[in-house]
């Protein structure tokens, strides 16, 4: 192995690489755009739409109930509900969005309330839509409310305290610090991004440098210079891998900027600091070092299946596919109760993203940490060997 060699190939490919507006476009402005636009958009959004459905009226049906007067005022007198009259359609127009929500009051319900006897009042609305659940939530805090009179008339009838029914209250409080909260929602997200923005950065530069030469016929005139297999294939491997680790750093650090600030914002316009969304520096600098062998094993594997393609095209068919094999394990540290565990500290991707989302939230666990950061370099290792040995292939290099 010569250093002098491979620093040569590796300046000759940097130079073209940067004139390349393509890769930079995905390997710098991408990583250090999106998260300010998509973490803004998406606040802005879900801030209009929330306030939007707050100050819209849902529109309610009440089916039957005409022998229940007392239950009918109890609902009349909700000032944020709009009271259509009974349509047969009802479930139509809950699903076509005409109204939000119906409420079902059993025949006879009242005088089965005066006699003692349970009966059961149906609501029905569209789950999932925001402005349906806020209309149900109306209703059935009213008859909750109304359901609380009665009880309480009920005691004072038998000259019973209401704490009869209700001998004592729960009450649930948060004794993690707000920093841990905060980190334990967006550890995951960030994860994920580093892991899948870590593969795009080095997508392009590894189609370039060996599909790309073979496209443009430079690959022969490459492989005749004075320069061995080795040297050479470390040269391009060493541009693959700054461009992936290029783009991991710019989108922690973009990570880390827009949490800042959207996290000073939030108490500026709060006055509290119930939201704590700050990446210290001591959690970027780890994400970055769980994220660096994982670059070294992405840029290795995308060489080593880029060269098997004789065009870009082709190269760009069979990466694309590779897509969802990292797409699939950095989504599930997403999904709950998906912990880290010895176990699924071996498996790759699946475990940096696991241990992100550890670090984020302020918590270290060294023993995990190094068995992840080992395994991972390990996988590296591998992945390079085999991109030198698929380098020294005749039958791959020169495929027709």
């Amino acid at each position: 192995m010569n250093l002098h060699a491979i620093g040569v190939v590796y300046r000759k490919e940097l130079t073209e690489w940067l004139r390349d507006r393509r890769t930079l476009i995905s390997t710098v402005l991408v990583p250090l755009l999106m998260f300010p636009i998509l973490i803004t958009g998406m606040i802005s959004v879900t801030s209009a739409l929330m306030d939007k459905a707050d100050k819209a009226i849902p529109k309610v049906m009440i089916i039957d109930g005409d022998d229940s007067p007392e239950v009918l005022a109890a609902l009349h007198d909700i000032k944020d509900l709009e009271f259509v009259p009974y349509e047969t359609n009802w479930k139509d127009q809950i699903s076509d969005k005409k109204i939000r929500a119906a409420v079902q009051i059993p025949k006879g319900f009242q005088s089965s309330l005066q006699s003692g006897n349970s009966q059961t009042v149906d609501i029905y609305y569209y789950e999932g839509e925001i402005k349906s659940e806020l209309g149900a939530k109306h209703v059935e805090k009213s008859l909750t409310e109304y359901k609380d009179k009665i009880v309480v008339a009920r005691l004072k009838a038998k000259d019973l305290p209401a704490s009869v029914v209700s001998p004592f209250e729960i009450k649930k409080e948060n004794a993690a610090p707000p920093e841990k909260v905060s980190g334990a929602g967006i550890g995951s997200f960030i994860g994920y991004m580093v892991i899948i923005l870590s593969m795009t950065g080095a997508i392009y530069p590894a189609i370039d440098l060996t599909a790309g030469e073979k496209e443009r016929g430079t690959m022969e005139t490459i492989l005749s210079s004075p320069i061995s297999r080795l040297d050479l294939v470390l040269g391009k491997f060493l541009l693959v891998f700054s461009a992936s680790l290029t783009t991991a750093i710019l989108a922690v650090i973009s990570m880390g900027s827009s949490f800042y600030f959207l996290g000073h914002s939030q108490a500026a316009t709060s006055g509290d600091h119930t939201l704590q969304m700050n990446l210290g520096w001591i959690s970027i600098l780890a994400v970055f070092l769980m994220a660096l062998p994982l670059s070294v094993l992405f840029s290795a594997v995308l060489m080593t299946v880029a060269l098997f393609a004789k065009t870009y095209k082709e190269a760009q068919s069979y990466l694309t596919p590779m897509t969802f094999v990292v797409v699939i394990p950095a989504v599930a540290s997403l999904m709950p109760g998906v912990e880290l565990s010895p176990k699924l500290a071996l498996i790759p991707i699946l475990n940096t993203s696991l241990i992100c989302k550890e670090i984020i939230t302020g918590t270290y666990h060294w023993n995990s940490i190094a068995l992840i950061f080992a395994s991972t370099c390990v996988y590296a290792a591998i992945a390079i060997f085999i991109a030198v040995k698929t380098f020294q292939r005749e039958s791959v290099l020169f495929r027709s």
